[in-house]
């Protein structure tokens, strides 16, 4: 009885690593950002080269590689833009700070075109005077 008993906790030791491992590459793949739809994590995407890469970073985990190691593998391969959440550096300035720069931009072309308008306005009207038909 105690054997039979030892041979079932044997069988089911992988099987209950197993839900840990898928845990742990969840974790780290809500940390990885799909290079196909871009807007998603690899743990939320369904395309080929998130599901890919979730598989890479299953297999360098079972392999016995810490967090860091399989981060750094994928920035060395797919560069800084693989992370969902990329650190402030030089050379990802662009990422943090682009769409604030587009905005700006934005909002200072309006300024002067609305400065434009109110120009244009007041040289056909130099008098400020509305003329009644």
């Amino acid at each position: 009885m105690r054997s039979l008993l030892l041979c079932l906790m044997l069988a089911a030791a992988p099987a209950l690593a197993e839900p840990t491992l898928e845990q742990h590459v969840t974790r780290l793949s809500e940390q990885l950002r799909c290079l196909v739809c871009q807007n998603q994590t690899i743990a939320d995407s369904h395309a080929q080269l998130a599901v890919e890469l979730k598989n890479q970073v299953r297999e360098q985990l079972a392999a016995g590689a810490s967090d860091q190691e399989v981060l750094d593998y994928m920035v060395q391969r797919y560069g800084d833009f693989v992370l969902y959440r990329p650190p402030v550096k030089p050379s990802t300035w662009l990422l943090w700070f682009g769409p604030l720069a587009m905005l700006l931009a934005g909002l200072g072309l309006l300024f002067v075109k609305v400065r434009q308008r109110q120009a244009q306005g007041d040289a056909l009207d130099p008098a400020g005077e509305t003329h009644a038909a």
